[in-house]
């Protein structure tokens, strides 16, 4: 592991909407637990009707109950060099405009679910592809690995660690080859109110490089502030309805 300086910026989560159908199956609650084929099929259906509105599926997700969560999202776009990003974020009307097309298109394809659910990414939201890692730079994010870190534990952290929080970064190796890495310091919290002492030495900073195809799963913090607006990279919370 090696030291480095995160950007310590505070962020902001945004409100969060979801839009919820009920809906009613003829066949019993066990044929929820679908086969492989139809889950495909399923993927497919979603992708297909998501993408075609001009949104980004972010995640599918179905419980025993009977909900399918569909997670949408703006398609985010770079600013280029010397501009500042900005971001749209999802409203109840897209989620409404998803949810109609959905319910047409599941049951002419014979899916079932007793709730439909389309709702924006919340402030956990999931980083799954390349673009995600590029667009959430700067933030904290919670990382699980495939495999404990083990000997690059260096004994600065437990060998059988998999979950790490910290600081998003993107490097650069002397190829120029785009890397990754979460920056944290393992200093404890500082309570309000209370007086830290100038003569404290704080922990020193600490750094994990990882490859994507490394993890298991990555997601933003669950972290919320209110103590101002953010910008851009504020933390990506969004809307929620429901019907």
């Amino acid at each position: 592991m090696r030291a480095s300086r995160p950007n310590g910026r505070v962020f902001t989560a945004r409100f969060f909407w979801s839009i919820v159908f009920d809906a009613r199956v003829k066949r019993p609650l066990a044929s929820l637990i679908e086969t492989d084929r139809t889950d495909v099929a399923l993927q497919e259906i979603v992708a297909q009707i998501v993408s075609g509105l001009g949104y980004d599926l972010v995640e599918i997700d179905r419980s025993a109950g009977g909900l399918l969560r569909i997670t949408i999202d703006l398609p985010w776009v770079q600013a280029a060099a010397g501009e500042r990003q900005t971001e749209q974020f999802i409203t109840v009307e897209d989620c409404e405009k998803v949810t109609r097309q959905l319910q047409f298109a599941l049951e002419v394809d014979g899916i079932e679910y007793r709730r439909l659910e389309v709702s924006s990414p919340g402030i956990d939201r999931p980083l799954r592809h390349l673009a995600d890692f590029e667009r959430f730079v700067g933030q904290v994010v919670d990382l699980t690995l495939k495999a404990p870190i083990g000997a690059a534990a260096t004994g600065q952290v437990s060998a059988n660690r998999k979950k790490f929080r910290g600081t998003l970064e993107r490097t650069l190796d002397v190829q120029g080859q785009v890397g990754w890495q979460i920056v944290w310091s393992d200093a404890p919290e500082v309570k309000p109110g209370q007086r830290v002492s100038k003569k404290r030495v704080p922990p020193p900073l600490q750094a994990l490089g990882f490859a994507l195809e490394e993890l298991r799963e990555a997601r933003l913090a669950p972290i919320v502030s209110f103590k101002g607006r953010g910008t851009g990279a504020e933390l990506h919370g969004g809307e929620t309805s429901e019907s």
